[in-house]
């Protein structure tokens, strides 16, 4: 993991949050490839699941909501996490994940009462400090906060949204109005969530700030078995559209006992990271909880009329979700490779799937004279006009393709003298085997159309 946060911050993948003031805990910003990997994820996703699909629609919700729908919601009431400090260091930890971590125990869903009661019977260490002194578990409410304009004294308050699936639901009835949708079907939307809880440190799998690609898929209530497997198998393809190691991807049932106050099933898809296998997406089945929590909270009627037989109701929800951090977190752990070369040379490689990598192609003159430079220009301009291109002449060619590997660009082409010269063609050398062909430079806009696939 430590190699894949270093190559990161090398090459201008993820740099940590306000770096030059000492740091922002959990806050990281994606630089010039990883917001490039960034955009190709949520595009994928969105041609895929959204612009793909006949029962799909999109909508982009606002981060600020009614305060009314989160009371609605129950995340003003019960989105809690019970948290201890360190008497001694002052750190907070999250109960639950103190214990589990120390005890190896499922400590979820336990009381207030019944953490602390196991972090002093079992002399429970503060891993920052390593002593055993430890406030009272508490609740902690994981919305953040914000200030609205004053009107009233009791109006003034609003959340930063914890999850972007209430403004999916708050719009049910403006879409259902202004479209030609027809149940079953969904309401897609990629867009920022906010949560002020302790994360673990596993770079950028928990953070404060963080963005989601999700549906809320409408349904018959006596379809909803069926559907929720299509949907889970959609999930699956998803993680090898991506180029995910299905070695490294499994599922996990939540127990009844376990499920949120919304689920009636919910099963998440796991990647084994290199700190463990952790939740990268998940499946609800949130039956018709929302809508008819809105309903009674607003008093505007939230029902589906059939139009087929006129028959009136709240339809239910499936809800497949995927984190776009994590999709990113996973996508650099899987392309992450370290090859020993011949003749003891070395190379970091990073083997994103061709759909998803931030750069495309490289364009690199052989030298930076007679003629090669303004050849490549060419080339670049004209194929930066479909594809996300690099212009690469420092270093060495050797040096280059280095550069291009750890980057994850999956062709690099050099103009050399021949191509001036003798057969107005170029090198293209692929990204994983390294092997190299000579493409003629009138035809390399098909060569690499073909090859990305």
């Amino acid at each position: 993991m430590d190699h894949i946060v270093s190559l990161c911050k090398r090459r201008g993948f993820i740099y940590p949050g306000s770096e030059i003031y000492g740091g922002f805990a959990n806050t990281y910003t994606f630089g010039p490839y990883g917001s490039e990997l960034r955009k190709n994820i949520k595009d994928l996703w969105w041609k895929t699941f959204v612009q793909g699909r006949r029962d799909m629609v999109g909508i982009d919700g606002g981060i600020l909501l009614h305060p009314r729908a989160w009371e609605a919601s129950g995340h003003v009431a019960g989105f809690n996490d019970a948290m201890v400090d360190c008497k001694n260091c002052k750190a907070r930890h999250r109960a639950d994940h103190l214990i589990e971590n120390a005890l190896k125990v499922d400590a979820e869903g336990l009381s207030e009462e019944d953490l602390t009661k196991l972090i002093v019977e079992n002399d429970v260490k503060c891993p920052k400090c390593g002593e055993k002194d430890f406030t009272d578990a508490r609740n902690f409410n994981l919305m953040f906060k914000t200030e609205l304009s004053k009107t009233k004294d009791d109006e003034n308050i609003a959340y930063l949204r914890p999850e972007t699936a209430q403004a999916i639901f708050l719009e049910f009835k403006n879409v259902v109005d202004t479209t030609r949708v027809k149940v079953p079907f969904g309401i897609g939307q990629i867009g920022k969530a906010f949560r002020n809880e302790i994360t673990p440190g596993n770079f950028i799998f928990r953070l404060i700030e963080f963005e989601q690609m999700e549906i809320e898929y409408f349904i018959r209530p006596e379809n909803w078995e069926p559907l929720f497997e299509e949907w889970l198998q959609e999930q699956h393809k998803w993680c090898e559209m991506i180029g995910l190691n299905k070695e490294k991807v499994s599922e996990y049932e939540h127990p009844q006992d376990k499920l949120s106050h919304y689920s009636k099933r919910t099963v998440d898809i796991m990647y084994d990271f290199p700190f463990g296998r952790s939740e990268l997406y998940g499946l609800a089945y949130r039956t018709d909880f929302d809508l008819t929590q809105h309903q009674e909270y607003s008093g505007k009627k939230l029902e589906y009329r059939d139009p087929q037989t006129n028959e009136t109701y709240i339809p239910h929800v499936l809800e497949p979700t995927w984190g776009v951090d994590r999709s990113i977190l996973a996508v650099l752990c899987d392309a992450y490779h370290e090859e020993q070369l011949e003749e003891g040379d070395s190379r970091i490689v990073m083997k994103f799937a061709k759909c998803i990598a931030p750069v495309k192609v490289a364009v690199m003159p052989l030298m930076k004279k007679d003629g090669l430079p303004e050849k490549a220009q060419e080339i670049y301009d004209t194929l930066s006009q479909k594809w996300n291109v690099e212009y690469d002449d420092g270093g060495s060619i050797g040096k280059r393709y280095r550069r291009q590997d750890e980057i994850g660009t999956p062709f690099c082409i050099t103009v050399d003298y021949e191509t001036i010269k003798e057969d107005d063609a170029v090198t293209v050398r692929d990204r994983d085997s390294m092997q190299q062909e000579r493409v003629k430079i009138e035809e390399l806009g098909s060569w690499i159309e073909e090859h990305l696939l």
